[in-house]
Order: structure tokens, then sequence, then C-alpha cells
């Protein structure tokens, strides 16, 4: 039987209502809220997710949530799944229903609030999550070394139009299979600080570190981002916005391309 899934902005109801049959086969976006989350599209302070829901409503989506563990059940009907700041880990039933949705067709997009809670699935998807913050030298915000802008930037469609975004403490990602793309990546100066003492020095990790992943799965695709204060209200502006849009038209759009 299938649980019962949040629907959010009971607004959205008055509007269907208006619109013509034809244009009623909106993409259904799921935002998980099973795994601990703090930041929630439903709530509008500056770390919750409200302003990014919005973005994809007005690519014709309609947003849901869930509470419930994620499973073959829940993800039925849902075009894309989004698992944005987990604190509690997926369970192994949960990867696997969520690996059987992106092969069949799902979008799937994974936002880091801390690395753990994802680790296994990201290694499922080709890419690995660092087990410490990422540290720049160059582009830093408001002086802090874990704030910075990022214009390194491959060609795909979440950068179009895209010259720059600000990353506020993210972790930094690999691709370790073929078809996961780098997205986005910092500087060759950034580092990792792997014995956790604040200051850079020959035992840490110095080099350009992914921020962005991306591939295709089956007939589905997926993104990671190492960081989930990207889409958060207060941060969702300038290029962080364009980044937003790019990834709502990327899933309500064409399917295929990566």
């Amino acid at each position: 039987m299938i649980k019962e899934r949040k629907i959010v902005f009971s607004l959205l109801f008055t509007v269907l209502l208006l619109l013509p049959v034809n244009a009623l086969a909106e993409s259904i976006v799921l935002f998980d809220q099973g795994h601990g989350q703090q930041f929630l599209v439903e709530n509008n302070r500056p770390l919750d997710l409200s302003e990014l829901a919005t973005l994809f409503i007005n690519e014709g989506a309609t947003i849901t949530t869930s509470k419930e563990q994620l499973s073959t059940d829940i993800l039925q009907g849902v075009d894309t799944l989004i698992i944005s700041g987990p604190f509690v880990p997926l369970t192994g039933p949960e990867v696997h229903a969520i690996l059987q949705f992106v092969q069949q067709g799902g979008n799937l997009a994974l936002m880091a609030h801390i690395a753990q809670p994802i680790a296994g699935i990201i290694k499922m998807l080709g890419g690995v999550i660092s087990s410490a913050a990422v540290y720049e030298q160059k582009n830093i915000i408001g002086g802090n070394p874990r704030d910075f802008m990022v214009n390194k930037l491959a060609e795909h469609p979440l950068t179009n139009g895209l010259d720059a975004f600000a990353a506020y403490g993210t972790w930094a990602l690999m691709a370790e299979k073929e078809g996961t793309k780098e997205i986005a990546s910092t500087s060759e100066d950034s580092w990792v600080d792997l014995n956790m003492n604040g200051v850079l020095n020959d035992r840490d990790a110095k080099q350009s570190f992914a921020l962005i992943l991306a591939g295709n799965m089956g007939m589905g695709k997926f993104v990671i981002f190492g960081d989930d204060a990207l889409f958060q209200n207060q941060f969702l502006q300038g290029g962080n916005r364009i980044l937003g849009q790019n990834l709502a038209r990327w899933f309500t759009q064409n399917r295929q391309q990566i």
C-alpha cells in the first residue's frame, strides 16, 4: 500500500483547478524529510528550502514531502527525489530503492550537510565524499576560508549561464567511475584538513576538488552537491539562484541529457 505523502503549498490545488487538462502532467518532486533534516521546504527561515521549492514550481513541478522510510512504494509516481541535509544515514533497503528509482528513469539530487549519511550511496553512484570540509585560498568570502566563490565550471546543463556560485562549508567530492562527471571544482590551492588541526601542512590534501558530480544510471540521472547551503533561502541569490534554476529545469525537462 502506498503511504501518504504530504503536499506542500496548499494553494497549488486552487491553481491546478484553473489549468487545462493537458497542463496537469506536472513533474512530481519529493523532498525527503525522514532523515533528521532541519531545513525544510514548507518553512521560510533563512536556512530553509522554500525558495528552492519555488524554483521547481516555476518549472511546472508539484512539491511533495515525506517523513517515511524511502521505498519503492513511497517513490512510486515520483519524478525527482531530493535528499538535502540529512543527519540520519540512509539504510540499505532505502539505498536499494533509490538506486532502482534512478535506474527506472527517476532524477536524484543529493546535498550534503554532513558526509556520513550519504557516503554509501555516493559510492554506489560512482563518487566519493571527503571526511572533512574544504578550505580555499582563493575567492574567499568574508575572511572565512570555508566560504568561497566557485568559478571552475564544466560545460553542463547545470552551468548554463553561470559564471560562479558561492559555497558555504562544502565537502570535497571525487568521481571514481566513468560516466560520473565533475561539474564544478575548487582552485588548485584548496585543501582538506586531514589531520584536523586547522592549519595547512604536508599531511593535508592540497589540490583542486570537485564540489558537484553528475551522471546517468540506467534511464535516470543524478547530481551530488558537496554543500546543502547552496540552495538555502538566504544564499539563493546571484549564481546560486542560477544554479538552482538550472537544476529545476534539468530535472523537469530533458531527462536523458547529462
